[in-house]
């Protein structure tokens, strides 16, 4: 069920960007034609994942990433929303937060359950907040080598906006750390109290 939706939301979000590339590019606004062929390409990424591999979805995941190309490419690229100045701000505490669960399912693949008992929550909120921390450096990595390589304008207030997007990064995935680890702490918990019922 997981594939079949995660393919009919990526498809959904492909042809919605069709549409505005089409349409964009009839009224001749290239840069917004642009973007939206960027969202076609990020749409499809899930759609071919699931189509090609025989990965297991997160589903809270995928909806969330592209909820996210929703507010970054449509409504803060084509719509002009990064022109409010706090757009930016909450899209990049959002990736935070996006990382940090998608940190979470990582972990949750790589480590045995059987594991689990032995690991102590502040690592999985270590290991979480650093995901999501890592994500957001790598980021502005590409924004700066963008920037100087190919003359574009992605970090417009130079350390200032480097600073602000990496604490909101960070916040995101502050929370959800803080949010696993006290999960994890419970999950223990519960596991040492009632082992019966693992």
């Amino acid at each position: 069920m997981n594939r079949k939706l995660v393919l009919l939301l990526s498809l959904l979000y492909v042809a919605f960007m069709a549409y505005l590339f089409f349409h964009y590019r009839s009224t001749e606004e290239s840069f917004k034609s642009t973007v939206a062929i960027g969202g076609m390409v990020c749409g499809a990424v899930p759609f071919l994942l699931a189509l090609f591999t025989k990965l297991q979805f997160n589903l809270p995941i995928v909806i969330s990433y592209l909820l996210f190309l929703v507010g970054s490419q449509y409504f803060g690229s084509i719509l002009g929303w990064y022109g409010l100045g706090w757009w930016d701000t909450f899209m990049h505490f959002l990736s935070g937060a996006i990382l940090a669960f998608s940190g979470i399912a990582l972990y949750e693949r790589l480590v045995h359950r059987d594991a689990e008992v032995e690991i102590s929550p502040w690592i999985i909120f270590l290991f979480t907040l650093s995901f999501a921390a890592f994500g957001g450096v790598l980021w502005e990595i590409y924004e700066f080598s963008s920037d100087q390589f190919f003359d574009m304008t992605l970090q417009g207030g130079g350390n200032d906006d480097t600073m602000i997007d990496l604490i909101s990064d960070t916040g995101g995935g502050l929370i959800i750390a803080l949010w696993s680890g006290v999960r994890t702490k419970i999950k223990l918990k519960n596991k040492q109290e009632y082992p019966q019922l693992t």
